[in-house]
């Protein structure tokens, strides 16, 4: 039996569900699912993150990632205060340890403020020591805003409302075909066939290929990167108070190793940066060959390796040799040693690089016919999620002709 809905959102990660969370409550008349292709939600980015409530100092004034950021910490805090979810606004540190750190910290001083950000101090060896005792610099920013989350949970309350508003969550429905039909689009998944006038697509790491599955042409394509971590020894753990990161490369989009606290006690160090040889693949073994060919043949993988492949063999290096991975951790904190770290988590980053190989640095969300797709969502995606939610509600609303009761029309073109 054939199942109908008026929009079906696939991917049940924490920026699905907050899109689907906004839908519910501006329009309630829309017949929602979320079809999610585990057996449980959050189960890959979400669920694999670090559990930082991001501030805003790393993004680019007026973009996508600015903008949602700093409104998607306040309305997340504010989620969390009523629901009840805890959470710390701890701050955190960004330490210089060389010169040629500082106009890069002086950057992000700069960026911080014009996003609205308040409370920011540059500071000296003096204040870095009072605020994180072991860690070394010659001058860091201190940033008071940013917190630390348990993310799964915040995505299993949006879950529980979403429900509790009549929207609807199907696990163990992956897609693999889409079809237009009847004005609409069919979903053949695993489990059933699913009627929708309306597709957003979130899929996350496969984001892309969903995407080609309704016909859209893409210039970009889902590269993973994996990202491994280091938990501090039990006895080690007072070497972090709260969080320290170092000044990243404005060229790349990650942050490089740093130290993160979490809600449950633990300290977290990392994470690299490696290519992963399968879309999920949280192991150095996992392989998939599918997967590898897809990256290998996009020619923009090659003119991205072009760019970066001393830093990717600097990663790949750290990667297999605990004693790399220690020196670049010890640039924060010289007392660090190789018994205090042992094998920690990892995580895979759905990072979607353009044709001309270039990393893409923010959210990318396109319309097609009657489907939205979200096919670049990284950090800050979990703090943000309240803010993108709203935003692909928006886009979602002006190109399908919802109205403001929650009617759906026909789709604009």
């Amino acid at each position: 039996m054939v199942e109908r809905f008026d929009i079906v959102i696939i991917g049940a990660g924490i920026v699905g569900l907050a899109t689907a969370l906004d839908i519910t409550q501006n329009y309630p008349r829309l017949k929602l699912c979320i079809l999610e292709k585990e057996d449980r939600l959050a189960a890959h980015q979400t669920g694999h993150n670090s559990g930082v409530i991001h501030s805003g100092i790393y993004y680019r004034p007026g973009s996508l990632k600015a903008r949602t950021c700093v409104a998607g910490a306040k309305a997340l805090t504010a989620f969390c205060d009523q629901h009840g979810i805890p959470y710390e606004r701890c701050g955190k540190v960004v330490v210089a340890t060389t010169s040629a750190e500082l106009p890069r910290l002086e950057e992000l001083f700069r960026r911080g403020t014009s996003n609205g950000l308040t409370g920011l101090e540059m500071i000296g060896p003096e204040r870095l020591q009072e605020i994180e005792p072991h860690a070394a610099g010659i001058k860091a920013l201190y940033v008071p805003s940013t917190g630390i989350i348990d993310f799964s949970r915040v995505a299993h309350t949006y879950a529980r409302i979403l429900q509790e508003r009549g929207g609807e969550i199907r696990t163990r429905h992956q897609v693999e075909k889409i079809r237009p039909i009847d004005g609409g689009l069919a979903l053949e998944t695993t489990a059933a066939t699913v009627h929708t006038k309306f597709l957003i697509n979130c899929g996350g790491l496969f984001a892309d290929r969903l995407a080609r599955l309704t016909g859209t042409k893409l210039d970009l394509q889902i590269v993973p990167f994996r990202g491994e971590y280091y938990t501090l020894a039990r006895q080690r753990r007072g070497l972090v108070k709260n969080l320290i990161y170092p000044v990243p490369d404005p060229a790349l989009p990650f942050l490089g190793v740093h130290f993160t606290r979490t809600m449950n006690g633990t300290v977290e160090a990392g994470p690299n940066a490696v290519l992963a040889l399968a879309r999920e693949g949280y192991r150095k073994s996992d392989t998939d060959l599918h997967d590898v060919r897809e990256t290998l043949t996009f020619p923009g993988f090659w003119r991205m390796v072009r760019r970066y492949w001393q830093t990717g063999c600097g990663e790949m290096y750290r990667s297999f040799n605990k004693g790399a991975f220690l020196k670049a951790l010890q640039r924060l904190l010289p007392e660090l040693t190789a018994d205090d770290l042992q094998p920690g988590g990892s995580g895979v980053r759905a990072q979607a690089i353009a044709a001309n190989g270039a990393l893409v640095d923010d959210f990318v969300i396109t319309v097609s016919s009657n489907a939205l797709h979200i096919l670049n969502a990284p950090s800050p995606g979990a703090t943000a999620s309240l803010a993108i939610g709203r935003l692909i509600v928006e886009k979602a609303a002006q190109a399908f002709a919802w109205d403001s009761k929650g009617g759906s029309l026909t789709t604009r073109t």
